[in-house]
């Protein structure tokens, strides 16, 4: 651990190192003294020209970014050896499993299934379409398009979806970080992205594990979908990523936090509170009908106060699960 290694019959060297709980596999494309900068031109020309040299961008990856995680639980994490690689689709099966896999994850019925031709298409014109793999078996993707914002590049991750047997793993964290990494030479300084602010795992995942930060709530954002997943409505929390620098950490928090007020719609709190509490379920059950309607409720509810509470200048700092298993987005007041 910690000392790069020849890859057999590569001439390249990986380095296994352990960061924020996962057993992660650096890659370099020469020894560690190489320049980040001078590795990530040559990783990220190749992430867009790779058929000119007939190798997947993330073999050559700048020392910062981790291109796979090793499948592991808490117990034997350091034991590990079977490597998952997360890389750009390239083959027509790949392409295919993705479309798949969104179908097993938002249902047959969802209507905003990205085709197999748009996914090369974006990928061709600076987007990102990646894959987490076992093998040859795709178990999770990111997907994301690259546009101007305001005359400046900003990239809009569209889709992360993980195979069920693969989710609380760590995946999704390993995609997103594959994504920023992807993106880090190309001039594109932010990632933004939405997510449910109902779904306990993707606020922790989003807030705590990869430090996003909110900029803004949505109302049904993307309307009627047809997925049995967005029954209560598609509204979303907003947020944005740097892509230059280090990794952002994730606040911290509050000590003294589950005294702080729990907060609905249009209210006051003292001058001097510092934080407030908008709760939501810690589980939502889509699959039965009195699971949507209490959704529902929540959808409401909590619609309510974000659109109230972040309109007051105050922003969402982090989320937390109390010690009784309570689902709290933490928010605090803004800076003046």
């Amino acid at each position: 651990m910690g000392t790069p290694q020849p890859i057999a019959g590569s001439g390249r060297l990986e380095e296994r190192v352990e960061r924020g709980g996962l057993l992660l596999s650096l890659r370099f494309p020469r020894g560690p003294s190489t320049p980040l900068r001078s590795v990530q031109a040559r990783a990220y020309s190749a992430t867009y020209t790779k058929l000119a040299n007939g190798r997947a961008a993330s073999r050559i990856i700048p020392r910062a970014s981790p291109v796979s995680i090793l499948k592991t639980t808490a117990a034997d994490r350091m034991r590990a050896t079977t490597a998952l690689e997360c890389r750009p689709l390239a083959t027509t099966d790949e392409f295919a499993a993705c479309v798949a896999l969104q179908r097993a994850t938002w249902g047959d019925a969802f209507h905003e299934v990205v085709p197999e031709a748009l996914l090369r298409i974006v990928q061709r014109l600076g987007g990102v379409v990646s894959g987490a793999f076992d093998g040859t078996e795709l178990v999770g993707f990111v997907f994301g398009l690259t546009g101007l914002e305001d005359g400046r590049l900003v990239h809009w991750s569209h889709m992360l979806a993980v195979l069920p047997a693969w989710r609380d793993r760590g995946v999704g964290t390993a995609l997103k970080r594959h994504q920023r990494a992807a993106l880090a030479a190309t001039g594109v300084d932010t990632i933004a992205w939405t997510f449910d602010p109902l779904i306990a795992r993707n606020a922790h995942l989003n807030l705590n594990r990869l430090g996003a930060r909110v900029c803004r709530y949505v109302p049904d954002m993307y309307g009627d979908t047809g997925s049995g997943l967005h029954v209560a409505g598609t509204d979303r929390l907003v947020v944005t990523w740097p892509v230059e620098g280090a990794e952002p950490e994730a606040a911290a928090v509050p000590d003294g936090i589950d005294a702080a007020p729990i907060v609905k719609g249009r209210g006051r709190v003292a001058a001097s509170t510092r934080h407030v509490r908008i709760e939501i379920p810690s589980h939502v059950d889509f699959e039965t009908a009195e699971g949507v309607a209490a959704a529902r409720a929540w959808r409401a509810s909590s619609r309510s106060a974000f659109l109230h509470w972040l309109g007051m200048d105050w922003q969402v700092r982090c989320f937390h699960m109390d010690s009784a298993g309570r689902s709290f987005y933490v928010l605090e007041r803004e800076a003046t």
